[in-house]
């Protein structure tokens, strides 16, 4: 775009921007191909690094004209909100002020100790450490700080105590490309034992006598296909394979079992799943089948004494139910109705303890905490009172217990955790969410609006704003959104926001389809053929916040990520006349070439999300008709900011750098349109809580920017 054309969109007066650098172009060299009779031609495909498997781990190879051009973007997007860097640092002072640096999570006990994380004052990562169950001295394994010292990028993957207290296995991943090698810290001698297992997923599960221990190991495609299982004091080369899924399409994970008896090998897709089970304490044993995978089928287990307890969908259960089945047979044959199906209440997640079973629930987009007895089958719900707010189950180590910790916030409010006593009903605040620099909860107002979307769904709209705001239709406004895999978006507590919403803006979630926020049938309807509801979801809930003067045609900016990200740049050609800005963090942005490449880590297992164009092509027409980049136009479009990492596995680095240059190359008014790459992270963004806090500062630095705030001063 030359330097010199002013590029402008209406807010409450008209804005004009002077670019006062020429926008990268990147050259168009057209790659062509034809699938299904169709011929789609790519003019940015050479952006994608054929070696990029090796990019992953080591991103100094990475192509030299790739990287000049990705240079080039960041530092046209540096010129370009360069004036914003004092506002950019003002945000990150408020948001790092509301931090509490010295700040730890509550001790969880297990057995004679209690195991707790923290950060020292000015810490960037976490320290892991421990305490006497019964007294206050504590001591640190594990100094987050100290291992990420030489690295430019640090991340934890897992961590877990061994069952004899005596050692502490740990991950890390030093590129951002989520490859997580395994180590082994004495919890006597601080010291990491010659063991050490690379290129794994970060989850470890111990064998009961905590000589060995089982791990995922990722495949040459970044695929977590093998368990294996590794014996302290050998080389990995000398580990056992324990299990290996043949399926491409199927990721393999496993966990700890909620009494703590087996190691679960968890694999499935985004349809269907299937568990198997190790005894901890015979771990040479081979795994055990709990029920053969169905298409369509999803079940996850719990054991306690003989029984397990499934939470599934079988039985076309569409918002799950809960069975039990004899350890001894536990084929689908022998399930018997426990929790039984209720449509409409959607079954997240169960917690087994040894008496009692702990269900989260979601219906119309509220969570709840239902706790059964299960000698007497009595059950109670813990009430609570606000409009809108966030629910999870934090788990613990012990399962003999009638102890339930529990994390709560809603927009307003700051997280606060609970321990619950299942058998009294009385509830400990054990810790709240401290904000340093100051927060009053009565200041500011969290309520629900319903947005009609084009079919009549009535689609939740979650809303933060303080409380002297004018509903005049003029307030900026901040609209986030995700809906893809079946994910909900909590409305819950956020310190960040609060740098939008004391400027005036509005915040606010919508809860659209692809997303379970309403049950699993919401998700249906937001998939494959269907997808384009989350699109008109996100559309209609604009529209509903223009209707009821939250705020007004172009003075809202759309957000999200990763697949929220592709959600991005769909409403930015499909309804790009709302908006006067778009944030899309690691944007999901080229489907179509994405599910033809069944050697990216997770094409085959997206498949039953999206559809498989190589196979099918009414898939490939339906994911062709709205894929952002495929669906760039000649047209106007608002500002856009795509952010990306270059050591991504999960959205890979040339998904946002194809769809700007495509978008640059076909803008005719509004724009501009800009490209930051990080060149040494991951999906994840920055490592570090603090470093992370630059990268938000910049996406809301863009915000303030694109509704006229920043280029006035009122920062």
């Amino acid at each position: 775009m030359p330097a010199d054309v002013e590029q402008g969109f209406q807010v409450t007066e008209p804005i004009k921007r002077k670019h006062p650098l020429p926008a990268p172009v990147a050259p168009r060299r057209p790659h062509s191909f034809t699938r299904h009779g169709i011929t789609v031609v790519d003019d940015y495909a050479w952006l994608k690094d054929p070696n990029w498997q090796d990019v992953l781990r080591d991103p100094s190879v990475l192509d030299g004209d790739i990287r000049n051009y990705l240079e080039a973007e960041n530092a046209y997007t540096e010129g370009l909100l360069g004036h914003t860097a004092p506002l950019q640092k003002t945000l990150v002072g408020e948001m790092r002020g509301r931090i509490k640096e010295d700040d730890s999570s509550v001790p969880a006990p297990d057995g004679p100790y209690a195991y707790f994380r923290k950060f020292r004052e000015g810490g960037q990562h976490e320290m892991f450490g421990r305490m006497p169950r019964h007294g206050s001295e504590t001591e640190i394994v594990l100094d987050g700080d100290a291992l990420a010292a030489n690295h430019e990028y640090f991340k934890f993957g897992g961590a877990r105590h061994s069952p004899d207290h005596r050692l502490q296995a740990w991950s890390a991943d030093l590129k951002g490309s989520e490859y997580f090698a395994i180590r082994v810290r004495d919890w006597a001698s601080k010291e990491d034992l010659d063991d050490v297992v690379e290129e794994t997923d970060g989850a470890v599960v111990w064998s009961a006598d905590s000589k060995s221990f089982f791990y995922v190991k990722l495949d040459d495609n970044h695929r977590p296909m093998q368990v294996w299982l590794h014996r302290l004091g050998t080389q990995q080369k000398h580990d056992v394979l324990v299990y290996e899924e043949k399926d491409p399409g199927w990721f393999t994970h496993l966990h700890e079992s909620t009494s703590g008896r087996f190691c679960v090998i968890a694999g499935g897709d985004h349809e269907t799943s299937e568990q198997r089970l190790i005894d901890l304490a015979n771990p040479d044993a081979p795994p055990r089948l709990v029920a053969a995978r169905e298409n369509g089928v999803q079940y996850s287990v719990a054991d306690r004494g003989d029984e397990l307890f499934i939470l599934t969908n079988a039985d076309d259960a569409i918002d799950f139910k809960i069975v039990t089945t004899p350890i001894a047979a536990p084929d689908c044959v022998n399930w018997r109705d426990y929790i039984p199906h209720r449509e409409g209440v959607y079954i997240i997640d169960i917690e087994l303890y040894a008496g009692h079973l702990v269900r989260l629930e979601r219906a119309n987009a509220l969570p709840a905490i239902i706790i059964r007895d299960l000698a007497s089958s009595e059950e109670h719900a813990i009430a609570f009172d606000e409009t809108a707010y966030s629910l999870d189950t934090m788990g613990g180590y012990e399962f003999d217990t009638t102890n339930l910790r529990f994390s709560y916030s809603s927009m307003t409010t700051p997280s606060e955790v609970y321990d619950y006593d299942m058998a009294s009903r009385t509830r400990i605040l054990r810790k709240r969410q401290d904000i340093p620099s100051g927060h009053n909860p009565a200041d500011y107002v969290t309520t629900r609006i319903m947005a009609k979307s084009h079919d009549g769904a009535q689609v939740p709209v979650s809303i933060l704003h303080r409380k002297d705001l004018l509903r005049d239709g003029r307030a900026p406004l901040l609209l986030y959104g995700y809906g893809s895999y079946g994910m909900a978006m909590p409305a819950s507590f956020s310190a960040n926001r609060l740098s939008l919403v004391d400027r005036g803006f509005v915040y606010a979630i919508a809860h659209i389809r692809g997303g379970t926020d309403k049950g699993w049938g919401w998700y249906l309807d937001g998939k494959r053929e269907k997808k384009t509801n989350s699109f008109d979801d996100f559309a209609a809930s604009a529209r509903a916040l223009i209707e009821t003067k939250y705020t007004g045609a172009k003075r809202i900016v759309g957000h999200g990520g990763s697949a929220g990200g592709m959600l991005m740049g769909a409403v930015a050609n499909r309804a790009g006349e709302l908006f006067a800005g778009i944030v899309a963090e690691v944007p999901f942005v080229d489907v179509l070439n994405t599910m033809l490449d069944d050697t990216l880590p997770l094409t085959p297992p997206e498949w039953p999300e999206w559809g498989n164009p190589i196979e099918n092509e009414k898939d490939f027409r339906t994911i062709l008709s709205y894929s952002p980049y495929d669906n760039v136009a000649a047209k106007d479009y608002p500002a856009i900011l795509a952010m990306g990492g270059l050591t991504d596995p999960r959205v890979t680095y040339w998904e946002p750098a194809k769809w700007i240059a495509r978008l640059r190359a076909a803008i005719r008014g509004g724009g501009p349109v800009l490209l930051r790459t990080n060149m040494g992270a991951g999906h994840g963004g920055a490592s570090g809580r603090f470093n992370r806090l630059d990268e938000v500062a910049i996406a809301y630095a863009f915000a303030l920017w694109a509704v006229g705030i920043a280029d006035k001063g009122e920062v």
